[in-house]
């Protein structure tokens, strides 16, 4: 089953695909936690592998997926309604990085994105006459918090995708804070919403890489590529929930 963005055959996909916007990230976390990984999609760039999980425990030896994104809504639209649709994909999990907004987490932390606000309209037509709620699989997430327990610092809650990477609404970071969202990222809305849609999984983990409000803590592009080791192990829980 070749679609427009994706040239797999359809049974080249686990039952659960872990998500990062940069198909090179795609490429490394596949050599990091998959035996056996073989390419199953290139279409523009945008790499899928499958292979079985290496670590261990339980889930040693089960199959896995991990493809990219590409970067905001649209893209990872795109490719969320593919796999649902064509390619028996049951479970998605966004692994990658937000900007924190609330005083209470740091860089570094772990944010489990169980709502997502957002400034997009890609959700409005879903339900008509409907402001429709964006919120994650919330059996995949209590896997992921499980997971994460006396072993890093991880946030539960709110989130919001923006449309805009620099543009901002006087009045709007102020408005966040005090409305509890945790951190601004680029994809979960789109994604919560295209899993409601098939009827399938989704959650968001990221790593918060740097602080729209505590400035002078954001991280470098090499910590940006080294520190997300937690996030991963827990998407790698949810996608076996």
């Amino acid at each position: 089953m070749t679609t427009p963005h994706i040239n797999a055959e359809t049974n080249d996909f686990a039952p659960a695909v872990l998500m990062p916007g940069d198909p090179k990230r795609a490429e490394r976390m596949a050599g990091m936690i998959l035996d056996s990984a073989r390419l199953v999609t290139d279409v523009r760039g945008m790499m899928g592998f499958t292979g079985t999980y290496s670590g261990s425990g339980e889930h040693y030896g089960k199959p896995l997926s991990i493809m990219g994104s590409g970067m905001g809504m649209p893209s990872i639209a795109i490719y969320a309604t593919e796999l649902f649709r064509f390619f028996d994909v049951e479970r998605i999990i966004r692994v990658g990085t937000a900007g924190g907004i609330s005083p209470d987490v740091s860089v570094g932390d772990v944010i489990i994105g169980v709502g997502a606000h957002t400034t997009s309209s890609m959700n409005e037509l879903r339900i008509p006459g409907t402001h429709f709620s964006a919120i994650a699989d919330l059996r995949m997430a209590a896997a992921a918090l499980k997971a994460a327990e006396g072993t890093m610092n991880v946030f539960t809650g709110p989130i919001i995708s923006a449309d805009h990477f620099y543009f901002s609404i006087p009045g709007q970071l102020d408005a966040m804070v005090a409305h509890g969202v945790l951190g601004v990222e680029m994809e979960a809305a789109s994604l919560y919403g295209v899993a409601a849609e098939h009827g399938k999984g989704a959650l968001t983990v990221l790593t918060v890489s740097d602080h729209l409000t505590k400035k002078g803590t954001d991280m470098t592009s090499e910590e940006r590529e080294s520190r997300f080791q937690g996030a991963l192990t827990l998407a790698i829980a949810a996608a076996f929930a």
